[in-house]
């Protein structure tokens, strides 16, 4: 297997602000973008030819990846005029695709951090003779999924989305959004609509009997969809609990990126990232949280599991946990903010003016 297709034409509305100026997979963790570290993990894997499935600003992806020949692959941008779900999406890029019919692809979303070994997968869609196979991955709670039960040889049986009653969930097996797809059957995909892998694609192939395989690997993974998820997913990057070939320095407490200042005293663990140019000054206490570059950290400011966006400021004292504070906003002194709170890109609060506690202390 050497090609891939990569769907990262989401809006990421979810994890807005986040996601105002800049495309879900192009947000920083562990100090690059989101995408460096699955491009890399591709690359690791074997793969040489990687086209990218895009829409949402579109046009941030290729000034900053090129062609790809800085990572060691050769990178193509198919960019959809309406969004076309996974499924159409897949099929928008297929004519980009130089594989033969019978042999495989692997295809991937752009917002999810795994340790999957796509090399396990790859063997497992070969050794099988599956038309799809299925990165599967266990999970407590599976009602925000769409469970995938198999039989005893891990021959799906079924799709079945997101089961709210007790009888309804009868696996804790879900989709992890990586695939191995013959290359025939993405020639299959109707073309010029909407198209959902999961909802109408699968099933279907079911329906006529095609052989899906699912592979349960049950190392790391975790959907990036979320603010408090995508502050989760760099921070154990950092800490090493998450696999990339791509963070931009050793695995550890922190991960202070050139060009940043940090004051001596202040205190930075937890996996928390500094990025380019960013300022943390002194008595400023983070934990677990990331910096995007330019970003300011006042004296005596104490932020937990939190983003501070590009440019943004946080105020002298202020105390910020489970915060995302957007691009160019401001946050006055002595402010205290918590429970996933969102501060909108260029907002401005001013001192002392918003608190969750009696005392901030």
């Amino acid at each position: 297997m050497t090609e891939a297709i990569l769907l990262v034409g989401g809006k990421g509305t979810r994890l807005r602000p986040l996601t105002v100026n800049t495309p879900k997979p192009m947000v920083r963790a562990a100090g690059v973008p989101f995408l460096t570290h699955q491009l890399a993990r591709a690359k690791a894997a074997g793969v040489e030819h990687i086209v990218l499935a895009t829409s949402y600003l579109a046009e941030v992806f290729e000034p900053y990846f090129g062609d790809g020949s800085a990572l060691g692959l050769h990178l193509e941008y198919v960019t959809e005029e309406e969004p076309l779900g996974t499924g159409g999406a897949i099929r928008n890029v297929a004519s980009r695709l130089h594989s033969g019919p019978e042999e495989p692809v692997l295809i991937f979303n752009g917002d999810i951090l795994t340790g999957l070994d796509i090399g396990a997968l790859v063997r497992t869609h070969e050794t099988t003779g599956a038309d799809v196979s299925l990165h599967l991955t266990k999970v407590t709670d599976p009602r925000a999924y769409g469970l995938v039960p198999t039989d005893d040889a891990g021959r799906v049986l079924a799709f079945l989305e997101k089961p709210q009653t007790p009888e309804e969930i009868v696996t804790d097996q879900i989709n992890a959004g990586a695939y191995v797809f013959r290359r025939s059957v993405i020639d299959t995909i109707p073309a010029g609509r909407p198209v959902s892998v999961e909802r109408e694609t699968f099933p279907e192939l079911l329906a006529t009997r095609a052989h899906l395989q699912g592979m349960v690997d049950s190392t790391y993974w975790l959907d990036l969809g979320t603010p408090a998820a995508f502050v989760r997913g760099s921070a154990d990057l950092v800490l090493g609990r998450a696999p990339s070939p791509a963070i931009p320095g050793r695995c550890g407490d922190r991960l202070v990126l050139p060009t940043a200042q940090v004051a001596p005293d202040a205190k930075l663990a937890g996996g928390t990232v500094v990025g380019e140019g960013a300022f943390v000054a002194e008595g400023a206490r983070v934990f677990g949280s990331t910096i995007l570059p330019g970003a300011v950290i006042e004296p005596g400011a104490v932020i937990t599991d939190s983003l501070i966006g590009t440019g943004a400021r946080v105020g002298t004292r202020s105390v910020l946990a489970d915060t995302v504070i957007g691009d160019g906003a401001i946050i006055g002194a002595d402010n205290e903010l918590r429970s996933g709170a969102r501060i909108w890109c260029d907002a401005q609060i001013p001192p002392a003016s918003l608190r969750f506690s009696s005392d901030a202390s």
